[in-house]
């Protein structure tokens, strides 16, 4: 089945090569673009797109308002968000997770990673970039929130050794497909596996899964990637 996407970019020449790229794949097509919040917000209502790749900083409303009306809608529960900017702060982290996106990535992303990202938001997954998942682990480590996991080291026995190998990986960023290569099982393997941890561990979504693996001290956590200089590439 073909995939549907809405582009949502105030960038032209950006959203342009965005459309040519997803068009120029099988099971990839993109419906309709919108260069603002408030037309994403419309045309997502209008389409019901399966994902919308969203900027963050657009005209009218920005990315974020925009993607907290989407997941609000219950009309709309079909659809997944997919946030690609290129300012990936803390505060922009923060805000799109609350929002209820199912992914965000910065802009450096390659023309692979970026697709593979839409087909895995689309089959219910999240994916995160090393700067967020660096930003989720730290918010859960310092701040005392209601959706905190509660988890306690000892809780982290109650999983079996496989479990185990999929909550690390789980924890380096990897998405059900990588984990399902590297463990030499199906995705959907990966994803039965991914839910009844999970249910154990009471976590409600795979961001928080993450954070609790470091906050119990299963998992190491990650060190800040290096910052890219504007116009450059990190070293």
């Amino acid at each position: 089945m073909t995939i549907r996407v809405l582009l949502a970019d105030d960038q032209a020449l950006l959203a342009a090569t965005f459309q040519v790229l997803i068009d120029a794949t099988d099971d990839l097509a993109v419906i309709a673009t919108a260069a603002d919040g408030d037309q994403a917000v419309r045309l997502t209502r209008a389409t019901a797109p399966d994902v919308v790749v969203m900027d963050v900083r657009m005209p009218h409303q920005d990315g974020l308002s925009a993607a907290a009306q989407i997941t609000a809608d219950p009309r709309l529960s079909g659809t997944r968000i997919l946030i690609l900017t290129t300012f990936e702060t803390d505060d922009y982290i923060t805000r799109a997770l609350r929002a209820g996106v199912n992914g965000f990535l910065g802009k450096g992303v390659g023309p692979a990673e970026f697709l593979a990202a839409i087909r895995t938001v689309a089959a219910g997954d999240m994916v995160l970039s090393p700067l967020a998942t660096h930003a989720v682990v730290t918010r859960y480590l310092t701040a005392s929130s209601p959706d905190r996991p509660h988890a306690t080291p000892r809780e982290m026995d109650n999983l079996t050794p496989r479990e185990q190998e999929v909550l690390l990986c789980t924890a380096e960023g990897l998405t059900n497909d990588e984990i399902a290569e590297r463990l030499y099982v199906s995705p959907l393997t990966v994803r039965t596996f991914v839910q009844r941890i999970m249910h154990k561990l009471g976590a409600h979504h795979r961001a928080q899964l993450v954070a609790l693996a470091y906050r119990t001290g299963f998992a190491r956590p990650p060190q800040p990637p290096p910052a890219r200089p504007p116009g450059g590439h990190a070293p």
